[in-house]
C-alpha cells in the first residue's frame, strides 16, 4: 500500500493538504479520505469538498485510479511519454500512475490542486524524498542560469527563511558556490524543523536536470534525505491525519 496527499492552495496561496490516497496498485484498490486539513481549510478560506469526493467524512473506493488523479498522469499512448518517464527518472518497470504523481506532483494549469507522496521513515529514523525544485521563475536571472548548470550528484546546501510572505517558514536551496536557486515543497517544512531542531543530518543533492523543452517545474529533480529525531514521524501533524467518523462508502 502507498500513500498520497493532495494539496490545495487557496486563493491567498494558503496551503493545504486536505486528502490522502491509499493504493494498492497490484490488487487494484484505490481509497480517498479527506484529511482534517480539508476542515482547517473550510473554517480559514471557505473550502468546500471537491465534486468527484462531495462528503468529508466519505471514504471513496475503487478498482481503479480516481479520474481526479489519473487525469493529472500523461497517457501511456502518447509518443511522447518515454521521454516523459525519462524527465522523472523512472523507468518503465516504475511507470504505474502513483509512483509518477509521487515524482511529478500532478500540477495541472485547471486547479489549485498537487499530490505529494507520504515520506515514510525507516526503522534507523532515515527518510528519503524526491521532488521537483520549486519557485526557480522567482529566483534572479543569474541564479536561474546557474541552476540549469547543475548537474547530477552536485550537493546542494538547506538554508532555513524565516520571513517567507506565504508560508512563514521555507527551505531554500543553494548552490555550493551560495546561489538560492528555489524551495522544497511546503510539506517538509515541519519535518524539516525536527531535523534541525534535534540536531539531525539533513541533505539535499541533484538527481536530473532536464532540457528546456520540459517546463519550468518539472526542470531539476532533487533528492532530500535526513534523519528525524526518535518519536518524530514524518506528515504526523493533525492536517494530515484523516478525517475520523462513520465512512459513507462510494465504490466507483
Amino acid at each position: 500500500m502507498k500513500s498520497l496527499f493532495l494539496a490545495w492552495q487557496a486563493p491567498n496561496r494558503a496551503w493545504f493538504p486536505v486528502g490522502r490516497l491509499d493504493a494498492d496498485v497490484r490488487n487494484h484498490f484505490y481509497a480517498f479520505r479527506y484529511t482534517k486539513g480539508a476542515l482547517d481549510a473550510e473554517r480559514a478560506v471557505g473550502f468546500k469538498p471537491l465534486p468527484a469526493f462531495p462528503d468529508f467524512s466519505g471514504q471513496y473506493e475503487s478498482s481503479e485510479l480516481f479520474p481526479l488523479f489519473g487525469n493529472r498522469v500523461l497517457d501511456p499512448n502518447r509518443q511522447e511519454f518515454l521521454e516523459y518517464l525519462k524527465s522523472l527518472d523512472l523507468d518503465q518497470g516504475h511507470s504505474d500512475p502513483i509512483n509518477i504523481l509521487s515524482v511529478s506532483g500532478g500540477e495541472r494549469q485547471t486547479d489549485s490542486l498537487e499530490v505529494f507522496p507520504k515520506v515514510e521513515k525507516r526503522a534507523d529514523g532515515w527518510f528519503c524524498c524526491r521532488f521537483f525544485l520549486h519557485g526557480i521563475r522567482h529566483m534572479r536571472k543569474d541564479a536561474q542560469e546557474r541552476a540549469m548548470l547543475l548537474q547530477p550528484g552536485e550537493a546542494l546546501g538547506l538554508s532555513l527563511e524565516l520571513n517567507n510572505p506565504v508560508t512563514k517558514f521555507a527551505i531554500l536551496l543553494t548552490t555550493r558556490d551560495y546561489y538560492f536557486i528555489g524551495w522544497t515543497p511546503r510539506y517538509l517544512i515541519s519535518d524539516f524543523l525536527a531535523a534541525i531542531a534535534d540536531d539531525s543530518a539533513v541533505q539535499a543533492s541533484v538527481v536530473r536536470v532536464n532540457q528546456a523543452h520540459v517546463p519550468l517545474n518539472r526542470r531539476i529533480l532533487v533528492e532530500l534525505s535526513g534523519k528525524l529525531p526518535a518519536g518524530i514521524e514524518p506528515m504526523s501533524k493533525d492536517w494530515f491525519q484523516p478525517i475520523v467518523g462513520e465512512p459513507k462508502i462510494a465504490r466507483h
